[in-house]
C-alpha cells in the first residue's frame, strides 16, 4: 500500500537488462521526460473522470478517487503530478459550490504526511483566486481564515499569507471594526520576508500604521513606522534622477541569489509611498503637537518630484508648512526652517505667506492686531489648522510664539530693561 516505488538497482535500465551506464546515460533525460508526460496524461484523465462524477452529483466519490491518486504520487515524491491532483481537488470543490468541502480539503491536504511544499503553495494560490471571486462575505472570511491556518509558520507561502491577512483586515475595516483590523494586520511581520518586494513591504507597513492612527493607538503607530527607513525614498529619487527617467528599474537586491517576487497588482510606486508615509507621520506628530516635525513632513512631501510638478498639490503644503514652522517653539532648527522656507523660490507665488515668514525673521516687535489685520486672508484660509478641536490650542500657541519672538527681539537690543517698557502680550482674537 501507499503506492511507494523502489528505484532500480544501479546500472540497470528501465527494462532491467543490465545495460552499462555509458549506454543508458544519453537517454536518461529523455526517458524521464517521456515517463513524466505519460504520468501527467494519466493524471489528467483521472481528473476528467472525477470531474464527470462531480458534475453528475457524486462529489464525495470524485474526491475520494483523487485523494487516493494524490497519496500515490505524494509518497512517490512526484512533484508535478501531486501539484496537479491537489489543485484539481480544491477546484472540484469550488466548481461544485461546496465551500464546506473546500475548507475541509484545504486543511486535509496541507496536513497530509510528507506533503510536497510546491503542492501546498499551488493550492494556496489557486484558493486565493476563489477569495477574490467570492461575493458572499461570510464565505470569503471563512476561506481566508482557513488559508491563514494552513499557511501559518510556512516560509514558502509567507507572502500569500500576508496578502490574505491584508484582505481580511480590509473586510473588517469595511465592517467598521478598525481595532480588529489593526490587530489582524499587526500579526504579520512582513519586514522579515526576504522574498517580498520592497514596495509591497512598505505598503503593508503603511497600512498597519494607518489603522493604528485611525483607532488612536499612536504609540504602536510610531513603533511600526520605524520599520520604514526614509532613506529608501531618497535613494530611489536619486537613482531615478541619475537615470534621467522616473520609474526606471529598481536596483537589484544585495543578495544576488535572492528571489524577489513581483509586488501584488495595485501596489503604489515608491514616490507615492513616500507621500503616504509622510502624511501618516504628520498625523502622528499632530497627536503630540510637534509642529516642527509636522513642518518637516509637509516639506518632505513638497520635495517629491511629482508633487512639485502640480501647483494644486504643493501650494497647500507650503502654506501649511509656513504655519506649522511658526507655531513651533523658537530654536536653531526652527529658525533654519523658517529661513529655508522664506528663501524657497516657490514662496514667490505665495506672497502673503512669504510676508508672514519675513515678519518673524525681522527683529521687530510684532503686534497681534496688525498681524491679524495684515494676514487675515491667510488665517481664514487655514481652517484645517486653526479650526476644529485643535484650533483654539493652536491659536494660543501662535500667541505664545509672538510673545517669544518679542522677548527675543528685546533681548537682542537691550541688556537691561524694566518690565513697564516690555511690549504687552497679544490677546487672543475675539
Amino acid at each position: 500500500g501507499g503506492g511507494e516505488e523502489t528505484a532500480p538497482p544501479a546500472g540497470m535500465g528501465r527494462g532491467g537488462d543490465g545495460a552499462a551506464p555509458m549506454d543508458a546515460a544519453p537517454s536518461t533525460k529523455e526517458d524521464k521526460a517521456a515517463a513524466q508526460a505519460v504520468a501527467m496524461e494519466k493524471v489528467e484523465k483521472a481528473v476528467q473522470a472525477a470531474r464527470a462524477k462531480a458534475q453528475a452529483g457524486s462529489l464525495p466519490e470524485a474526491l475520494e478517487s483523487l485523494l487516493a491518486l494524490e497519496k500515490t504520487h505524494r509518497l512517490a515524491a512526484d512533484v508535478a503530478e501531486t501539484k496537479a491532483v491537489v489543485v484539481a481537488i480544491v477546484r472540484l470543490c469550488h466548481e461544485a459550490g461546496d465551500w464546506k468541502a473546500l475548507n475541509e480539503h484545504i486543511v486535509l491536504l496541507a496536513k497530509r504526511r510528507a506533503q510536497i511544499k510546491n503542492a501546498v503553495a499551488d493550492m494556496v494560490k489557486e484558493c486565493m483566486l476563489y477569495v477574490d471571486a467570492a461575493s458572499d462575505i461570510a464565505k470569503k472570511v471563512e476561506l481566508i481564515e482557513t488559508l491563514n491556518t494552513v499557511t501559518e509558520g510556512k516560509i514558502y507561502v509567507e507572502i500569500e499569507r500576508a496578502r490574505l491577512v491584508r484582505q481580511l483586515a480590509r473586510i473588517k475595516e469595511e465592517q467598521g471594526k478598525i481595532k480588529e483590523a489593526a490587530e489582524v494586520l499587526q500579526g504579520c511581520a512582513v519586514e522579515t520576508f526576504g522574498a517580498m518586494h520592497r514596495r509591497e513591504k512598505i505598503a503593508f507597513i503603511l497600512e498597519q500604521v494607518r489603522l493604528c492612527l485611525d483607532h488612536k493607538d499612536f504609540m504602536r503607530a510610531q513603533i511600526l513606522s520605524k520599520k520604514i527607513n526614509p532613506r529608501t525614498f531618497k535613494r530611489a529619487e536619486k537613482a531615478a534622477a541619475k537615470e534621467g527617467e522616473k520609474g526606471k528599474k529598481e536596483p537589484e537586491p544585495l543578495n544576488a541569489d535572492a528571489v524577489i517576487q513581483e509586488p501584488v497588482e495595485g501596489t503604489p510606486e515608491l514616490e507615492a509611498l513616500k507621500v503616504t508615509y509622510y502624511e501618516h507621520m504628520a498625523r502622528y506628530h499632530a497627536s503630540n503637537n510637534d509642529y516642527l516635525e509636522m513642518c518637516r513632513c509637509h516639506m518632505a512631501v513638497y520635495d517629491t518630484p511629482s508633487v512639485k510638478a502640480e501647483p494644486l498639490r504643493w501650494k497647500p503644503l507650503l502654506e501649511a508648512a509656513t504655519w506649522y514652522v511658526l507655531l513651533a517653539p523658537s530654536g536653531p532648527e526652527q529658525d533654519d526652517l523658517v529661513r529655508r522656507l522664506h528663501s524657497d523660490k516657490s514662496m514667490d507665488e505665495l506672497a502673503g505667506h512669504k510676508a508672514l515668514l519675513k515678519t518673524f525673521i525681522t527683529k521687530e516687535i510684532i503686534h497681534w492686531s496688525s498681524l491679524q489685520a495684515t494676514h487675515k486672508p491667510q488665517m481664514d484660509a487655514a481652517a484645517a489648522i486653526f479650526g476644529g478641536d485643535a484650533g483654539a490650542k493652536r491659536l494660543e500657541d501662535l500667541r505664545l510664539r509672538i510673545v517669544e519672538h518679542n522677548l527675543l527681539v528685546v533681548v537682542a537690543y537691550y541688556s537691561k530693561i524694566t518690565l513697564q517698557r516690555l511690549p504687552p502680550p497679544p490677546p487672543l482674537p475675539g
